[in-house]
């Protein structure tokens, strides 16, 4: 495939996680560079032997750096409630990966690939958004070189407060440096991740591949399904974390406005919201590319297609 899309994926997995990172290693379009890894959906030493596990699994021979394990100003705060105490509960993983995490520093890692790249790659940030911003504090430059950051987070609702979706809220603070470097940013929040549901229809459709990727990935999918359904009422799990690695195999399959987002970081009830300003009643220079509705069969046609190769 001419001319792939270079990407940092910079995750904290989780199932979605996970899912996002296969979709990245089985695709053409999609040239990985390396996965860094950050608490959020568990602590960060979790998140790290997590991607490690899954890049045992993919066959993944790209580096994996731990990153920050606290947020910039604010305590920790994880989701065992949804991914389990592991990040990646429900399937059995081998105790000890083969593959060992790089003695480099996640933010180190990002400065370097940015520094070092024509200005053609993209940051794929699915967890909290502290490696970047720590990346953009230690080395204002790599702004003027990150091709687009293409962002997991927020929403004009929230999944972690009425008005906050999880990883924003973690660190708000790290978001509101990121959505003001002046790089592209675009958003994939809440109202466009929760129009991709699994259905059980959907796996069924895995679960009848029968390779050892889309048996993993059902396990994943019944624990991450049946939190879901207990904690939010869902009908199935929604694969939030894919959305961005599906938009840069495939634009088309998402519809998207350009609009103002800006973070709250000191509203005693509304801290970790983005605020999106669709009506753009603000005035404001829109600074985000925001997705707003999503072909649902060409997104699932793109994830089950990944699980057969």
């Amino acid at each position: 495939m001419p001319n792939p899309k270079k990407i940092i994926l910079d995750c904290d997995p989780g199932h979605d996680d996970a899912i996002a990172m296969i979709l990245a290693a089985s695709n053409p379009h999609i040239q990985l560079e390396a996965i860094t890894t950050v608490a959020g959906n568990v602590e960060v030493e979790k998140t790290t032997l997590n991607a490690l596990r899954m890049c045992d699994i993919l066959g993944l021979d790209v580096p994996v750096a731990e990153g920050a394990a606290e947020p910039l100003v604010r305590e920790r705060e994880i989701a065992p409630t949804i991914h389990g105490k592991t990040g990646l509960d429900g399937p059995k993983f081998p105790n000890v990966p083969r593959k060992e995490v790089s003695d480099q520093h996640a933010v180190d890692l990002i400065v370097e690939k940015v520094m070092d790249s024509d200005g053609d790659l993209y940051l794929v940030p699915t967890g909290p958004l502290t490696n970047i911003a720590l990346a953009i504090q230690k080395e204002p430059l790599i702004t003027e070189k990150i091709k687009e950051i293409v962002v997991m987070g927020g929403g004009t609702f929230g999944n972690w407060t009425p008005t906050a979706e999880f990883n924003i809220y973690v660190d708000a603070e790290a978001a509101e440096i990121v959505f003001n470097s002046g790089v592209p940013v675009t958003m994939f929040g809440l109202d466009i991740t929760h129009q991709t549901i699994a259905t059980e229809e959907i796996l069924k459709q895995i679960s009848e591949i029968g390779n050892p990727v889309s048996n993993l990935v059902s396990e994943l999918l019944a624990y991450f399904s049946t939190t879901y359904k207990e904690v939010f009422g869902f009908d199935g799990a929604p694969i939030h974390d894919a959305c961005t690695v599906a938009y840069l195999i495939d634009e088309t399959i998402f519809d998207f406005e350009k609009v103002r987002v800006d973070i709250e970081t000191e509203g005693t009830y509304t801290y970790g919201t983005t605020c999106v300003d669709r009506l753009h009643v603000t005035g404001r220079e829109p600074n985000v590319k925001f997705a707003t509705e999503l072909d649902y069969e060409g997104f699932w046609r793109l994830l089950v297609g990944a699980l057969r190769a």
